[in-house]
């Protein structure tokens, strides 16, 4: 079994930055590929980013290639979201999830979600 729990959202300005993480806890991540994903409001969740935990590899959805990066660190089984040059349409709630051993795109592919952290973009 596999705990996440994301921290770092809050409420910002158009232009801002913020970095979420997520701790990982309960067993080995390294076997696992790990991913962000979000959900406004009466929207379906979508994918973000997503990374493997063993060599690094990444992918990013189009929506947020160039801003957002997503990364590791081992040692702390911890992973990283860097939001940068945000948007109100950024707005939502970030879930990261692990699961796959292979990156993924697909929420059906994790088997393992956080509780989820608020991000708000204002004008």
């Amino acid at each position: 079994q596999v705990q996440l729990v994301e921290s770092g959202g809050g409420l910002v300005q158009a232009g801002d930055s913020l970095r979420l993480s997520c701790v990982a806890s309960g067993r080995t991540f390294s076997n696992y590929a790990m991913g962000w994903f979000r959900q406004a409001p009466w929207k379906e969740r979508e994918f973000v980013a997503t990374i493997r935990w063993i060599g690094g590899a990444t992918y990013y959805a189009d929506s947020v290639k160039g801003r957002f990066t997503i990364s590791r660190n081992n040692a702390e089984n911890t992973g990283y979201l860097q939001m940068n040059s945000l948007k109100p349409e950024d707005t939502a709630v970030y879930y990261c999830a692990a699961g796959p051993t292979r990156l993924s795109t697909s929420r059906a592919n994790y088997n393992y979600w956080g509780q989820g952290t608020q991000v708000t973009v204002s004008s």
